[in-house]
């Protein structure tokens, strides 16, 4: 097993050492030659795959993959749902890693995760323009679309437990990979016979549940953002249909900034003329998913509206002091 250390600023910062954990040393040294070079290349992306029954210990070994290949991942870049999904790809910086976890089993997994193929499809260009490494975490592989599946993923890492003990996984290259979704979807089944033979992969071993991305603290703020994110699916679940009409109401408002060369509360203004009922911070969080820059007048509304708001709460202070003074008394 490989030691790995590694130099997160905020963690080396607060404990004045860097981040350790074990890693496989076959799984170490197929990432130093054939995921961190490729991700160097020109228009070239990398998707992996991680897989595994609930309580496994998937997420911990695609934290640990991630946070190697790219130290400056944190849990801004780790979501749960396909928008969050989407705006984080778009918002990502060259060479950076995304992770989308799954924390969905059953029916709602197939529902969410479709959102999650159209993405991975509609949004490809810019993930090799930037170099993109994508890990994407979910209860089965069988879940997903047979082209992402089979072409735009190039390796699956089924993690499981054997004896009652956590901790194990085992790689499906490419090839691998293929006869397994093919062979395996129907029963869900990670051996499956092709012909007289059951498919076997060699390339295993095991890994300990450490959490990558910092101290006790941001594990805690790890859990709660993933709590949250349960929540607010249980409560407003998105469909296909609800993220294909976002996604096109973003396009449709980026380009019509672009074209009509309006201030952001200048457009706010203009679309609620027509019944779109949208404010100006809302448009620019959307515009610079697709790397809009705020304009001077951007720069100074924005400014303009923070001294209001500001006002606003030393108001608003000053009321609730008199109203207790005035109950003392």
């Amino acid at each position: 097993m490989a030691n790995i250390a590694i130099f997160d600023e905020k963690y080396v910062n607060k404990y004045k050492k860097p981040i350790t954990y074990y890693m496989d040393d076959r799984l170490k040294k197929n990432i130093d030659e054939k995921v961190i070079p490729d991700l160097k290349k020109r228009d070239k992306d990398i998707v992996l795959l991680f897989d595994g029954h609930e309580g496994v210990g998937k997420t911990y070994m695609g934290l640990q993959i991630g946070k190697y290949i790219d130290p400056s991942l944190n849990i801004s870049r780790v979501v749960f749902n396909a928008e969050d999904f989407r705006d984080a790809i778009l918002r990502a910086k060259q060479g950076q890693v995304v992770i989308y976890d799954e924390a969905f089993t059953g029916l709602s997994a197939r529902s969410s995760l479709s959102g999650v193929n159209k993405i991975l499809v509609s949004l490809m260009m810019q993930m090799r323009q930037k170099n993109l490494c994508v890990i994407i975490i979910l209860p089965t592989f069988f879940l997903l679309d047979k082209y992402v599946a089979l072409f735009r993923s190039k390796a699956l890492i089924h993690i499981y437990e054997t004896g009652g003990n956590r901790g194990y996984f085992r790689v499906y290259n490419g090839k691998r990979k293929k006869l397994l979704y093919l062979f395996g979807s129907k029963t869900y089944n990670y051996s499956p016979k092709i012909g007289k033979k059951k498919l076997y992969t060699r390339f295993k071993g095991r890994f300990y549940g450490v959490f990558a991305l910092g101290d006790e603290e941001e594990e805690k703020a790890y859990r709660k953002k993933k709590m949250k994110a349960l929540e607010e699916s249980e409560r407003n679940p998105m469909t296909t249909s609800t993220i294909k009409y976002r996604e096109q109401r973003d396009i449709c408002i980026h380009l019509i900034k672009k074209e009509l060369k309006l201030s952001y509360r200048k457009m706010a203004e203009f679309l609620l003329d027509y019944g779109f009922d949208i404010s100006y911070r809302q448009l620019r969080s959307i515009c610079s998913k697709f790397g809009d820059i705020d304009s001077k007048q951007d720069e100074e509304d924005l400014k303009k509206k923070e001294e209001e708001e500001k006002e606003e709460e030393i108001d608003d202070s000053g009321e609730e002091t008199n109203d207790l003074e005035g109950k003392e008394e």
